[in-house]
């Protein structure tokens, strides 16, 4: 792990110095809303799948948020400029206030310090997919450690986070600046994408090609992310284009899944 954040160091020093990539940066002061609305989310807080005996890592995953929320809240991401969860956010350690979350190993939950706010980040790679900004870094869980039970959002739009080295970013390639608001509410994680203008086309994101596979002793399930962008004028298709292809080791019952067999080893 600390080669990699070593690396990751590197990584940052050698674009500061040697390319034109320019970081989204915490303002000193809140700035107002921008006025459109691009797109807004919210995402239950507590979730009812995970073992009553962990539900205390889900109350403990609220403070982290609310800390990583205020770290992010208000930014804004200007023409030319690229966001960094992992920049923006920082190192989810004990002596900045994070305590124990929930966070996934190898399809299992367990206890630690920053568990958790994989959430924010999968709240706004969903609104970012929603608009005209370009996503250039994303990684998502090898594993599916939860069944579908009242999921909302299609499977294989989450992301994984480690600081520093597993990061959201995404980049801002047009000519006006976007806004990031996010919040901790009673009950929800609540997000909104906003920007100087309306943008001409909207864009609809959903799954294709589900489906449960086993290969041996093992089960893996796949799709593909689709975003379609339509034009608000004419209501008319002007663009389809595959966002992901995921596949993912599933880790709980698969008892009663449609379950496809394979060959393959």
């Amino acid at each position: 792990m600390r080669a990699f954040q070593a690396r990751r160091h590197v990584q940052w020093a050698l674009a500061a110095a040697f390319s034109s990539l320019r970081w989204a940066q915490r303002a000193a002061a809140a700035a107002p809303d921008l006025p459109v609305k691009v797109k807004a989310h919210a995402s239950l807080l507590l979730r009812t799948v995970v073992p009553q005996d962990q539900m205390w890592l889900q109350h403990n995953k609220v403070h982290n948020l609310r800390l990583a929320c205020a770290r992010i809240d208000g930014i804004v991401v200007r023409p030319g400029e690229t966001f960094s969860f992992n920049k923006v956010v920082g190192s989810c350690i004990r002596r900045r206030g994070y305590v124990d979350g929930m966070r996934l190993s190898n399809g299992t939950a367990h206890p630690g310090v920053g568990g958790g706010i994989c959430q924010l980040a999968n709240l706004i790679h969903w609104m970012v997919l929603h608009s005209p900004l370009t996503v250039v870094e994303r990684s998502e869980h090898s594993f599916e450690p939860f069944p579908d039970n009242g999921r909302v959002l299609p499977w294989g739009v989450g992301c994984s986070i480690v600081y520093n080295y597993v990061d959201l970013a995404f980049r801002n390639d047009t000519d006006q600046d976007f806004q990031l608001r996010c919040r901790v509410g009673p009950r929800l994680l609540e997000g909104e994408l906003r920007s100087e203008l309306p943008t001409s086309v909207s864009y609809k994101v959903g799954a294709r090609d589900e489906r449960f596979e086993q290969v041996g002793d093992e089960v893996y399930r796949s799709n593909e992310i689709w975003r379609t962008l339509v034009d608000k004028r004419t209501g008319r298709v002007v663009g389809e284009e595959l966002v992901k292809r995921n596949r993912a080791l599933v880790a709980y019952d698969t008892a009663d899944l449609p379950i496809e067999h394979s060959d393959r080893s």
